[in-house]
């Protein structure tokens, strides 16, 4: 099963975030940490080995950040330790175990490609998200221009990733726009491996 990959990947993904793919999330980051203010109470879903985590956790009120495999866990809680308005629990993004509106921001960062109910997931992690909230989802781009599958994309499947889908920047956009949401902003990120990030303002019936 997937999630045993990521378990057993857990304590040398921090060589691909730091080492491999550093340009990508170094510029992910900065884009990112602006998105939040001081009142914000986040959700971070896919935390993986922290890295969003810690500069996340720095600019905002207070962070849940979640994970399906504890192992991924065990590596943020060590990446982000001494800092404090962080609170790490698992779970599973198709299934929150978080009240309605119990967030102000809400980040899901390259999971959607691995998850067989992608539209499943945004409505979970809609449900969870404050009316004028923002969910923030950025993605790897694992298809080229041509709509060819990466390198990347293709030795990390081999080795049992399972990607359920491979995005071009134009495809993650449509993915989007095919689950109801015509107003999220974009941003391609380059780098090694390139990512989109899409934002989006959350406007719930009253």
């Amino acid at each position: 099963m997937t999630f045993m990959f990521w378990d057993k990947v857990a304590g040398v993904y921090d060589i691909f975030v730091r080492r491999i793919n550093r340009k990508t999330h170094k510029t992910l980051i900065e884009k990112t940490v602006g998105l939040f203010t001081s009142q914000d109470e986040v959700l971070e879903c896919a935390c993986g080995t922290g890295m969003l985590s810690a500069p996340v956790a720095c600019v905002c009120k207070h962070l849940t950040a979640t994970d399906f495999s504890e192992n991924m866990l065990k590596r943020a809680r060590k990446n982000c330790r001494g800092i404090e308005n962080i609170n790490f629990v698992q779970a599973d993004i198709l299934n929150l175990a978080f009240d309605d509106s119990s967030f102000d921001k809400v980040v899901a960062a390259n999971v959607i490609h691995l998850l067989d109910e992608p539209t499943k997931a945004l409505c979970e992690l809609r449900r969870v998200c404050r009316n004028g909230g923002q969910l923030i989802i950025p993605t790897y781009i694992n298809r080229t221009k041509d709509g060819k599958t990466s390198g990347f994309a293709k030795t990390v499947g081999k080795a049992g990733a399972d990607f359920k889908r491979q995005f071009t920047f134009r495809s993650y956009k449509d993915f989007f726009a095919d689950a109801g949401y015509q107003k999220a902003e974009y941003t391609f990120i380059d780098g090694k491996i390139p990512c989109a990030l899409a934002v989006i303002t959350i406007e719930k019936e009253v």
